[in-house]
Formats: C-alpha cells, structure tokens, sequence
C-alpha cells in the first residue's frame, strides 16, 4: 500500500471531528433511521438502501461514521420482506433526501445543501439507489456495495446516470459475483466511475451485528470489510459532494484490501 493511501485509510476509517445525533425517519412519516452531526448547515447528505431482508440497523456503524465526517446520513426501513419492491425502495431512497432537504434536523441546528445529494446502498438497496440516481437530477453521486440486480434494471439504468459512481464488490462474495453484477454495471455506467474488489469480502460482510439471515444468505459481518467500505465511501462522498481531497491517495490509488478495476475505471470522481 502507498504511504499516502495508507494515511488516507487510517485517517477516514476513523470516527471524524463531528459529534453524532441519531433520529428516527417514522417521526416524519418514513420508517427508518438517520444520523447527522450535531450542527452544521449546507451539508452533504447521502439515503441509504438496505440489502436484501436486512434492516437499516445492520448499517448503523456506517451511518454514524459518515455522520461524524459531516455527511447526514439517512436510511429506510421499507421494503424488508421477501418480495420487497425495488422500484419502491428507489422511491423512498428519493423520499429520504427529500426529508433531508425539507426538514430542519438537529433542533434547528442542521440544514442540508439541496445541491450535495448522493445515494448509496448494500445489494438490491445498491441496484435501487442506482434507480434513485437515474431518474432524479438532484442526486450527485452513487455508490454499492455487493450491487445485485434488480426490476426495472439497475444495468439498464445505469447508462443514464452521469454522476460519479463508485461500486465495492466482494471477491468472495457467492451472492453477488462482480463478473455479473458491479462489472457490467461499471461499464455500463454513464458517467465517472470507479470499481474495486475486496478481495476477502463476502456478500454479509458489509453488515453489521448478527442476524438470522446468515443462515440463509453468504457471508457474515467482517470487520475489515466495514472498515474499507467505510473509509472509501467517506473519501468519495467528501470528494464529490463537498470537494474535500482528502482521501484523494486512498480513491486513486490501488492498495491491499481493495483491488482497482483499472478497466471499468474512468476518470477520478471529482466535486462537479
């Protein structure tokens, strides 16, 4: 690993410099959870997808993290079952941000800049955030972890959207290999686009805290997968929404644990 990447790595798979609230979407009318820093105003702010049958909550480490670097952090509860609706939770995904712009979180103390929006998501929440990304003009940028697919199709809508991408697949992950889900998505994408492999990743491994779908699904939490997943999804979320070059060396670089598909990579993903 390059010096540079590894200070970047230390440095963002930290807790920031912000201290964290946490607060409940349901009291607003959308079940779900959402993190901010204490105050601030003109944040970035990023909706979260759930994975398949997982809740919001598997995320929470995740959520906090994102929220002590200055981004709000917001993620639905919906669409848990078995037959939950893609097109739905892209919905909500929208609705989430819209919560964030409208609503003035922290007791007054935050507001959040209508112009710094991104989506992210874990698996089929990954595929919807790429739903999400194509149809509103607000969002800026996206970003999956383990991205499956989904009805309608994130690879067909992944041609339209032109923001900065950014999709972590697992190499161990049997669930959602990236030879067919994050490589074609990749290179179908519209706009600015980077891909990694993490090597030892499984399709849980981006989970937090046990749950009973691990007897059901690949995988289980690993620590080290949260903690890269971390790290890179700050770094592009600082770069894209707020132009915040810090984890510059960790984005463009290759370093272990996280291997650059250096050929569905085009252009760094820089604040538009």
């Amino acid at each position: 690993m390059a010096r540079n990447a590894k200070k970047a790595l230390e440095e963002l798979a930290h807790r920031g410099p912000h201290e964290v609230l946490h607060g409940d979407l349901a009291l607003v009318g959308l079940p779900g959870v959402v993190c901010t820093p204490r105050s601030g105003k003109g944040l970035p702010a990023v909706a979260f997808g759930h994975g398949w049958l997982q809740s919001p909550r598997r995320y929470a480490g995740l959520l906090r993290h994102l929220a002590s670097w200055g981004v709000v952090a917001a993620a639905p509860g919906t669409q848990r079952g078995p037959l939950a609706s893609h097109r739905l939770l892209a919905a909500d995904l929208r609705t989430a941000l819209d919560i964030c712009t409208g609503v003035r979180l922290g007791e007054g103390a935050i507001s959040v800049d209508e112009r710094k929006l991104a989506v992210a998501g874990h698996a089929l929440g990954g595929g919807s955030a790429i739903l999400a990304a194509a149809e509103d003009p607000r969002i800026r940028a996206a970003a999956t972890f383990a991205v499956t697919e989904t009805m309608p199709s994130a690879l067909a809508a992944a041609h339209r959207v032109t923001v900065p991408g950014l999709h972590l697949a697992g190499g161990k992950d049997l669930l959602a290999p990236a030879v067919s889900n994050a490589q074609p998505i990749a290179a179908a994408w519209g706009g600015p686009v980077q891909l990694r492999e993490l090597p030892k990743a499984t399709h849980l491994g981006f989970t937090e805290g046990r749950h009973w779908t691990e007897l059901l699904l690949d995988g289980k939490p690993e620590y080290r997968t949260q903690r890269t997943a971390r790290a890179l999804l700050t770094a592009f979320l600082l770069r894209t929404l707020n132009g915040d070059e810090r984890g510059a060396a960790l984005l463009d670089d290759d370093f272990s644990g996280a291997t650059l598909d250096r050929a569905r990579t085009r252009t760094a993903a820089r604040a538009a």
